[in-house]
């Protein structure tokens, strides 16, 4: 019969697999596949492992993984200390029952020894991790990546409230207008402006104006606000961030 390493080479290279698809399928480093292949016992972490890796690598091939490994355990394994020990038909019960006793000892440390490698098995996961670069012993272990501090949000501050407003008139006809400021100084004393005829840009916290007649418009904070078309007079306050507000008689300015 051909030998178990030369089954497992001709078989991948007869199937036109390379050895890193087979690491890749079976979770088995490429040191240990090579090792398998070349026969090479003692390169491999123990027979418990050999037979593990060779069963898993038969599988991956097709091939009875079985018959490889009792080929194995017949031609490389050797027997167990249990195995070596003479039975003696003539021993007694006494002496039976203490030598079962004495074996019981070694069978339960050799289980345990089974259960400690099948969990040193699982926590390797992947069979001993990634090969580096398929062909080296020795692996190199990679620091730790070092988490990357999250930017705590800026919190969007809300826009300042205006403090101030900004006035200009348009008169769209004859109009007599009257404007004074938050402290009572006078802008437009009483002065009658003409259709096109419109003022300056005024800036203050806040204005009072008296119109003759509704023949104007205001302009504040970006809009044109139309006063009422009337042949009455009508006052207006104006504040930072407020509508105009329209003024009771009493309130509204007079320049006089």
């Amino acid at each position: 019969m051909p030998e178990i390493g030369q089954t497992l080479r001709e078989t991948r290279l007869r199937n036109r697999v390379d050895i890193t698809e087979v690491e890749a399928g079976t979770k088995i480093r490429a040191k240990y596949l090579r090792a398998l292949e070349n026969e090479e016992w003692d390169l491999l972490p123990g027979p418990t492992f050999v037979k593990t890796f060779l069963r898993s690598y038969a599988d991956y091939l097709g091939l009875d993984s079985r018959l490889l490994v009792e080929e194995y355990k017949q031609r490389f394994e050797r027997p167990s200390t249990m195995e070596l020990t003479p039975f003696s038909p003539r021993s007694g019960g006494r002496r039976n029952e203490r030598r079962r006793r004495s074996l019981l000892g070694p069978a339960l440390a050799v289980l345990f020894g089974i259960v400690a490698l099948l969990g040193a098995l699982y926590a390797l996961g992947t069979w001993g991790g990634e090969d580096n670069g398929g062909n080296a012993e020795n692996t190199i272990d990679r620091p730790a990546a070092t988490p990357t501090p999250t930017p705590a949000r800026k919190r969007k501050r809300k826009p300042a409230a205006p403090t101030r407003v900004t006035l200009q008139i348009v008169p769209t006809g004859t109009v007599n207008v009257c404007l004074v400021d938050a402290s009572g100084r006078t802008l437009i004393n009483s002065e009658t402006l003409e259709a096109g005829q419109q003022t300056r840009r005024f800036r203050a916290r806040r204005f009072r104006v008296t119109f003759g007649n509704g023949q104007a418009r205001l302009r504040s904070a970006g809009r044109t606000i139309d006063v009422p078309d009337r042949s009455t007079p009508v006052g207006y306050e104006l504040r930072p961030g407020k509508r105009p507000r329209e003024l009771s008689a009493a309130r509204r300015p007079t320049c006089s």
